[in-house]
C-alpha cells in the first residue's frame, strides 16, 4: 500500500480495533434509519436476482451480518486484519477478508450490489474517484450501490482512539451532491438521498445508486 493514509488508517484502526467494536456495538438497533435504508439495499438486490453482495470497509462486520439475516448473501473486506478478526468471531456464518477498496481483488461485474458503509469517509478527495470506478467495475451492470458518510465541509483529524491509545486518521465530511458528483462520473445513476439528523453537529448521509446497464 503505497499511499500514507491507507497505511495510517489500516495501523490506527488495528490499534483500537477493540474500542471501535464497542462503539458500533447495537447501532443498528438504536439506528431505525440505518436500518430501513439497508432494508431499502436487501429489497433492491432481491429485485435484481440476488446474489454476492461486497460490504466494503466492513469494519467488525455488523452490516455484513445484518444483511445476511434479511437474505442476503454478503461478504465483507476491511483494511484492518484485527477489524476482520472480530467480524470472523463476531459472524462466524459470514466470509471476510483483509483487502482495500482501491485495489479489489475481485472480477468485473462479479457482485450483485455494493455497500460502502460509512468506510470511504477516510478516503481524501483525490482517491475518491478511483475508489468509485472499483466499486462500479466489480458490480454487475444494474446492480445496486449504497454509500452512507458524515455531512459537512471538513477534515477532522483523529489522534486518540476510543481505547485512549494514539491514532492518526483523517475523516472527510461531504456535501450530498459532492458524492453524487464523483457517482455520476464512475458512471453510477443516483436513485435517491438521505439526509440523516441534520440539525446535529455532523449529520450522515445515505445515497442510493445504481450501476449504468
Amino acid at each position: 500500500m503505497p499511499d500514507d493514509w491507507l497505511s495510517d488508517t489500516r495501523s490506527s484502526y488495528d490499534t483500537d480495533a477493540a474500542g471501535y467494536a464497542e462503539k458500533v456495538r447495537g447501532l443498528l438497533d438504536r439506528s431505525p434509519y440505518l436500518r430501513a435504508g439497508l432494508g431499502v439495499f436487501a429489497e433492491s438486490v432481491h429485485r435484481a436476482g440476488g446474489g454476492p453482495v461486497l460490504d466494503i470497509g466492513c469494519g467488525t462486520g455488523y452490516v455484513t451480518g445484518h444483511l445476511n439475516e434479511a437474505g442476503v448473501d454478503a461478504f465483507g473486506i476491511d483494511l484492518s486484519p484485527e477489524l476482520i478478526s472480530i467480524a470472523r468471531r463476531d459472524h462466524p456464518g459470514c466470509r471476510f477478508a483483509v483487502g482495500t477498496m482501491t485495489d479489489l481483488d475481485l472480477a468485473d461485474g462479479s457482485v450483485a450490489g455494493v455497500v460502502a458503509f460509512w468506510s470511504v469517509v477516510h478516503v481524501p478527495d483525490h482517491a475518491v474517484p478511483g475508489v468509485f470506478e472499483q466499486f462500479r467495475r466489480v458490480l454487475r451492470p444494474g446492480g445496486p450501490l449504497l454509500v452512507g458518510f458524515h455531512v459537512g465541509d471538513e477534515a477532522r483529524h483523529t489522534s486518540e482512539g476510543y481505547t485512549g491509545r494514539p491514532i492518526s486518521v483523517e475523516s472527510y465530511h461531504r456535501r450530498p451532491d459532492t458524492v453524487a458528483g464523483w457517482l455520476r462520473d464512475a458512471a453510477f445513476t443516483i436513485e435517491a438521498e438521505l439526509v440523516m439528523r441534520p440539525d446535529e453537529d455532523v449529520p450522515g448521509a445515505i445515497i442510493f445508486a445504481r450501476g449504468e446497464a
